[in-house]
């Protein structure tokens, strides 16, 4: 049973699944993130037969074969160079590094899953290779910090095809642009650095889609969160990205009710959102976390108000995102479908960001639609 714990809400529905499989067949072995608090988890569940922590395949698959031997099996002994894939066969995640350098005060992952670790560039690439040749289309680059991979290694130089490769995402991004699939970056921090990887992105290297948690845009809100970045710097970055990049998609992340966050704070948050004009946004109520530095400043918002200007941000975002989906009506788009009637362009991410719907279509196939109409979230159109 994997798990995470993150924030509570979170912990409390991984002890509840982990009820649920006691319940199903008593014999559980449970891992991920919240396995680094096996006392909570023995409290709450005296009976699971072994518990390890995040990244730990190796003590997984001990704990499995302590209580279920492992038979012969030539279906699962010939797992193919691709690996066991849980995301349809057409894209697929890679995971670039493991845990964080960053002590922002709303999080506890560098407490769960360490300091940065970058993986080796050659093994990166080998996996991203494997996966292109066992039919995947889509690449989603994926890490807590995707910008700083390599930091902790000093960009160490590695290999891929016999070439040396630094571990730099800039390089990361070169190779993986040369494999003839789509490429699309998530997690990253809005560093100076970031602006070398957009040419690549204008040149169809990598699809035009950033993923970057801005959280919020007043300063001292900012300052209180432990977040790289200001409102100011963001602003002039973002245009000149699509001053570089016209067709560039920025989706990002935000939390209101912080501790501490007056209503001038928020109004701030809200005149960043109109002035950014991002394509793709999620919020958050904030959610104090067990261990979370946050957790000890003062001024906590009420529920109810945390709840009230979540859905006053949503609004007017929903705004936002409906305008900019309308521009996109009478337009012919490549899209990859990922079931009949439904599929993504470049702008979409699996599972977080709207579709595109229209009749027909094979499942991991590229088409061309042309959109007819938009709402505040999806594109509606037909094949072409």
């Amino acid at each position: 049973m994997n798990t995470c714990g993150f924030i509570d809400a979170a912990v409390e529905e991984s002890l509840g699944a982990i009820g649920e499989a006691l319940a199903e067949n008593g014999r559980v072995v449970v891992t991920g993130c919240l396995g680094a608090k096996q006392d909570l988890i023995r409290k709450a569940h005296s009976s699971v037969l072994a518990i390890t922590g995040p990244h730990d395949t190796a003590a997984v698959m001990q704990a499995v074969h302590a209580h279920l031997p492992k038979p012969h099996d030539p279906y699962v002994d010939l797992v193919p160079g691709t690996g066991v894939k849980l995301t349809p066969k057409h894209y697929a995640y890679l995971k670039i590094s493991e845990g964080c350098n960053h002590r922002c005060t709303f999080c506890i992952i560098p407490s769960m899953r360490g300091d940065l670790v970058s993986r080796p560039i050659g093994e990166v690439m080998q996996e991203a290779e494997n996966l292109v040749k066992g039919g995947v289309k889509e690449l989603l680059v994926i890490s807590q910090d995707t910008s700083a991979y390599g930091v902790d290694v000093k960009y160490r130089t590695g290999f891929w095809q016999g070439r040396p490769l630094r571990t730099r995402m800039l390089e990361l991004c070169r190779a993986l642009g040369e494999l003839g699939v789509w490429v699309r970056l998530h997690y990253v921090y809005p560093y100076p650095h970031v602006d070398e990887v957009i040419p690549l992105m204008a040149e169809g290297r990598l699809l035009p889609y950033l993923d970057m948690p801005f959280q919020h845009a007043s300063a001292r809100i900012l300052r209180l969160m432990k977040r790289p970045a200001s409102a100011e710097k963001v602003l002039e970055r973002v245009r000149r990205w699509r001053e570089a990049c016209p067709g560039l998609t920025l989706r990002s992340t935000f939390i209101v009710g912080f501790p501490g966050e007056t209503e001038a704070e928020f109004s701030e948050l809200l005149a960043f959102l109109e002035e950014a004009q991002l394509d793709r946004v999620g919020c958050f109520a904030y959610s104090p976390v067990e261990g979370a530095a946050a957790n000890a400043l003062p001024g906590a918002v009420p529920e109810e108000l945390k709840e009230e200007r979540r859905a006053r941000f949503m609004q007017a975002q929903e705004r936002i995102s409906k305008e900019k989906l309308k521009g996109k009506v009478g337009k012919i788009l490549r899209v990859l479908v990922d079931e009949p009637g439904t599929g993504r362009s470049s702008a979409d991410a699996p599972e977080i960001d709207g579709v595109v719907r229209f009749k027909g279509g094979t499942a991991g196939a590229f088409v061309n639609v042309l959109v007819d109409r938009a709402d505040e979230h999806d594109l509606y159109g037909r094949l072409r």
